[in-house]
């Protein structure tokens, strides 16, 4: 069954839809996570927190570190801080397939900033790498579209997200012209529902606090605090938050890359005592061998991964075991690259927890289908707060309930975008 077309649409979805961002923040690792009007279970606390912080031991921490946000127009950066690029905006490139008997299949390549740049590259290299190609040799193309470019040195990037956005449409037209979940087609469900975390931010330990509650009222079983403060003020919210919701909920830190190697541990052995079930992305990525020490020093899990996006990167993590959690992100690996991962992963006895991230609705369904196909699967990411922004391009209603998601019998991905919808919050090209 041959793919006859292939469309990219990259879309940004203004903030003022999304009561789930805050692009004034001094922090911008919570910008997309602090919640306005959330129905609070208990009453802030009237708490002053000191204006002056202990930073971490870093170069830039003594005595002259200051935070500067600069405004890039649709995106913003911390430049004082080794950070990454923030949208105001829900960004992402949404894909589109056709086949000759015209089946549709749709895809993401996650973009969170230049989406334009990911549609390009469909357009000007994988669209005509993939037209003609039947639909149900999806693992020959995804390897043939990689290997086109790492001559190149494009073995990772945009182009990565571009050719594994196609691959998700691929797979999702494969399970449509089955008749199946898209996760039957790729060998079967493992299990008949996915739990799920949600995410959460903020700056202050009761302003954290009150997410959690409010997630856990939500139904939500686990949490995941999106921080970037002092080591110090990470202990102080991760312990608010364990008093509010007590030992049956479990709780995960993210700390965005914000400490060397001996201030994670040293952050890490006061979180095991609150009996944390991870911290994410302790320190820099490209660090393996401090990965593996801060693994080896701590009994807490340490969870990473959202950074590569293919077997191949992810070899030598897996052979030293650097980390104890895998986190492929499925928008950035694509379904085939994402079960390569997992499969290895399974070799080394390592659990698999997708990332979501800022991903969109696509890749919210994709990651469904990824978690129900995975045996060694152990939580999926979610935000309850952006999904509904997510969901602006749906035709019908798609979302969790109780902290996870469902099994369906409904074909593909089981979503259907509103191509209308969609192209609503198409963005002009750049040039």
């Amino acid at each position: 069954m041959k793919i006859v077309n292939i469309e990219a649409f990259p879309i940004r979805v203004k903030s003022d839809f999304d009561i789930g961002r805050k692009a004034d923040t001094k922090n911008i690792n919570t910008a997309m996570l602090e919640v306005k009007g959330l129905e609070k279970t208990k009453v802030n606390s009237t708490k002053k927190y000191n204006q002056v912080e202990k930073r971490n031991l870093e170069p830039k921490s003594l005595g002259n570190y200051e935070t500067y946000i600069k405004d890039m127009g649709e995106y913003y950066v911390d430049e004082g801080s080794a950070t990454s690029i923030y949208s105001k905006s829900h960004e992402t490139t949404v894909v589109k397939i056709e086949t000759e008997t015209g089946i549709i299949g749709w895809g993401e390549a996650q973009s969170p900033v230049s989406p334009n740049t990911t549609a390009t590259i469909i357009k000007d290299i994988v669209e005509p790498l993939t037209i003609g190609k039947d639909i149900y040799d999806v693992e020959s193309i995804w390897h043939n579209n990689y290997s086109s470019k790492r001559e190149r040195g494009h073995y990772t990037g945009f182009y990565i997200d571009a050719i594994c956005g196609v691959d998700i449409a691929i797979w999702d037209a494969i399970g449509k012209s089955l008749n199946m979940p898209t996760c039957k087609a790729m060998g079967g469900a493992h299990r008949k529902s996915v739990a799920l975390y949600n995410g959460i931010g903020g700056t202050e330990p009761e302003e954290v606090a009150d997410q959690a509650e409010w997630s856990v009222s939500k139904g939500y079983k686990f949490v995941k605090m999106h921080l970037k403060e002092s080591l110090e003020k990470d202990i102080e919210i991760a312990r608010k938050v364990r008093e509010r919701v007590g030992d049956s909920i479990g709780i995960m830190i993210d700390v965005h890359m914000g400490f060397d190697t001996f201030n994670v541990i040293k952050l890490g052995k006061e979180l095991e005592k609150l009996n944390l079930l991870w911290i994410e992305s302790p320190s820099d990525p490209t660090d393996i061998p401090g990965l593996c020490e801060i693994s080896r020093s701590l009994d807490i899990p340490i969870a990473n991964g959202e950074w590569t996006r293919t077997k191949y990167e992810m070899r030598e993590i897996f052979e030293k075991r650097a980390y104890d959690i895998s986190m492929p992100d499925i928008a950035r690996t694509g379904l085939t690259g994402g079960k390569q991962i997992a499969s290895i992963a399974q070799l080394y006895n390592i659990p698999v927890s997708p990332h979501v991230g800022g991903g969109g609705i696509v890749s919210v369904a994709a990651t469904l289908q990824f978690s129900l196909n995975t045996p060694n699967f152990l939580i999926m990411e979610h935000s309850e707060q952006g999904h509904a922004v997510k969901a602006m391009i749906l035709s019908e209603k798609f979302e969790a309930k109780n902290g996870e998601f469902k099994l369906s019998e409904k074909p593909g991905l089981g979503i259907e975008i509103d191509e209308d919808k969609l192209r609503k919050f198409q963005v002009s090209p750049s040039l």
